[in-house]
């Protein structure tokens, strides 16, 4: 828990044994490790073990929800069952994709279950490669943004990523992605004009949000939704929204380089409810 303590660095108290685990912290303290010899080109373990063989090349971490039942503590011991749920064939505007539905269950160390999560992947094809960038064009995304929280009104926060920040979060999610870390690889091979920031990294860090506000309802549940990818270097903003999907809902979202534009990502938030000083709450 140090680790992400140390790559948001925004001042937020720090989390130790014992500690109820933030929200979504769980995809950093129950990373796996894949050993290097089943990897693939794309840096992820080799499809056809346990996500299906799908051909196509680019995978896209686009969504998902997660229901939290019970907390789960710093030092305790998990254990977690995941399986695929469908494989969908689709079309869309740039093409075949395939969406695969992973469910995750994570139990505490009584047998009870904390955490119920569906994660949405997408895989297409790789885009369309573009001229090698020059030097100069390459170090635009590049220079160091040091600490990458810094707020900018109430409910808004400016979100800064650099080449630093996006391998510290791959080591410390066991995410071999090489979109997020091998310029000539996102570029020369899968078409993207940078570094990729992780889907998981940007969702993280609207939740993320909710501590630096100091917000203390608990979250019953997450909703999550990945539209476009942020690359490395690129201004984005963290900021409460209307959402018009959800317009009673409590809604956070990463808004890119371009503030008229949808949100890049977007994390919607039921809380338990508060129940008054000296009451009882009956089913």
């Amino acid at each position: 828990m140090a680790t992400l303590s140390a790559l948001f660095d925004d001042g937020t108290p720090p989390v130790g044994p014992g500690d109820v685990l933030p929200p979504l912290w769980h995809w950093l303290a129950l990373a796996r490790w894949p050993p290097s010899s089943t990897l693939g080109v794309d840096g992820h373990p080799a499809r056809g073990t346990f996500l299906p063989p799908v051909e196509l090349p680019r995978r896209m971490f686009a969504g998902g929800e997660v229901a939290f039942h019970a907390p789960l503590t710093v030092g305790s011991t998990v254990r977690r069952e995941a399986r695929v749920e469908s494989v969908t064939e689709k079309s869309g505007r740039s093409g075949k994709l395939v969406v695969v539905v992973v469910a995750t269950k994570l139990y505490d160390d009584d047998g009870l279950l904390a955490i119920d999560e569906r994660q949405d992947i997408i895989y297409r094809d790789a885009g369309a490669v573009s001229p090698s960038a020059s030097p100069s064009e390459e170090a635009a995304g590049l220079a160091p943004s040091g600490a990458p929280f810094t707020r900018s009104g109430e409910w808004s926060w400016d979100f800064a990523t650099d080449p630093a920040l996006l391998m510290r979060f791959s080591a410390a999610t066991s995410n071999p992605h090489r979109i997020h870390y091998d310029w000539p690889y996102a570029t020369r091979i899968e078409g993207y004009p940078g570094l990729v920031v992780h889907g998981p990294l940007m969702t993280l860090a609207l939740a993320e949000v909710l501590r630096l506000e100091g917000h203390k309802s608990r979250v019953s549940r997450l909703r999550h939704r990945n539209r476009k990818p942020l690359f490395c270097g690129q201004n984005a903003q963290l900021r409460r929204i209307e959402d018009a999907a959800a317009p009673d809902a409590f809604t956070l979202g990463l808004i890119g380089p371009d503030p008229a534009a949808t949100p890049s990502t977007t994390l919607t938030i039921d809380f338990e409810p508060r129940q008054e000083e000296g009451t009882t709450g009956h089913a």
